[in-house]
């Protein structure tokens, strides 16, 4: 990180020190300091020295194809850098609080059914390999097992290396994901089964790496690689439209989507198996790295199946007394 990476010098030097201060607090800060590398680049091809309104104004406006709360969250961060700065510079830029792009609803999940990611199975067993990706079958059926078996991020999946997989493909280490939580994933016995031949396979396509290196990988000049977020997401996403996974809107499911369902279908299985579903949410909330239950009942919504189980518990305990046939 440097004076020429961060845009012009009167834009560059405050951000460097604004990302340092807050590194040696403990943060990571690499969200922040991607988005300030590209706005000083924004300044450098606009020839100004320094963020004032007009140019900032002119950086909003090139990002409009951008999600509204992904633009939001951007110009929030922007925003602490200019309060930050301010501390010291007391003329500096500072973008208004009540111009910040307002937020819109959230997409509603869709919920995939068991039945929907066997299609989805059965169409990766079809995909031909490529010469820059001979796993790509194999890489389809795994990243389908252990996203909607063990509730992973995406990027949790993407950025895990062959190292983290433990206990002969029992248990999966999750390094520092978000909000810097690691955490041990075990899975079930037949995720196990899949996971251990995954890796005789990719043993067999990575030679000395065959150890070591990208869990889900193809080959790029000669060396092994991690899939890309947008390929890996396109790839998920093809799958999706070939297996013909949607709800009953037509909506096709994105792919943090099969994270809900995970949550969904955990709430599922334990009202099957007459357990206890308010017992099931620590400890669903610490599989899947959150920080607390609040953020897990996001993922939980009633879904038919779910209401019809829960209709029922219901009735069976109460339903008697409710309709006066009891005392």
């Amino acid at each position: 990180m440097n004076t020429r990476t961060m845009g012009p010098p009167a834009f560059a030097r405050p951000a460097i020190a604004y990302i340092r201060h807050y590194r040696a607090l403990g943060l990571r800060f690499k969200n922040a300091e991607q988005l300030l590398c590209q706005l000083g680049s924004y300044l450098i091809e606009r020839g100004s020295p320094d963020l004032d309104r007009p140019v900032y104004e002119s950086w909003r406006q090139s990002r409009t194809c951008i999600h509204p709360n992904t633009r939001r969250v951007t110009e929030q961060i922007i925003r602490r850098f200019c309060l930050y700065r301010r501390r010291s510079e007391p003329t500096s830029f500072v973008p208004s609080a009540d111009n910040l792009t307002p937020l819109k609803p959230y997409v509603r999940p869709v919920i995939i059914e068991p039945q929907q990611i066997l299609r989805m199975m059965q169409v990766a067993a079809q995909l031909q390999s490529l010469h820059k990706s001979p796993l790509r079958r194999d890489a389809a059926r795994v990243a389908i097992i252990l996203l909607y078996t063990a509730g992973l991020r995406s990027g949790e999946l993407l950025r895990l290396q062959v190292e983290d997989v433990e206990a002969d493909g029992a248990i999966l280490q999750i390094r520092e994901s978000k909000f810097h939580k690691s955490r041990l994933v075990p899975l079930s016995e037949s995720a196990q089964e899949e996971v251990r031949e995954y890796l005789r396979q990719r043993a067999a396509f990575a030679g000395k790496a065959a150890h070591r290196g990208p869990f889900l990988c193809h080959h790029r000049g000669g060396t092994l690689h991690p899939y890309s977020v947008p390929g890996f997401r396109g790839f998920l996403c093809e799958l999706f439209r070939r297996a013909e996974v949607c709800d009953r809107d037509g909506r096709i499911p994105r792919v943090h989507d099969m994270r809900h369902s995970f949550a969904i279908q955990s709430l599922i299985q334990s009202y099957r198996a007459h357990g206890d579903p308010q017992a099931l949410l620590p400890k669903l909330s610490l599989y899947m790295g959150h920080v607390c239950i609040g953020s897990t009942m996001h993922y939980l919504r009633l879904v038919p199946a779910l209401a019809a189980l829960a209709s029922a518990r219901f009735d069976a305990a109460f339903g008697q007394r409710v309709l006066g046939e009891q005392p």
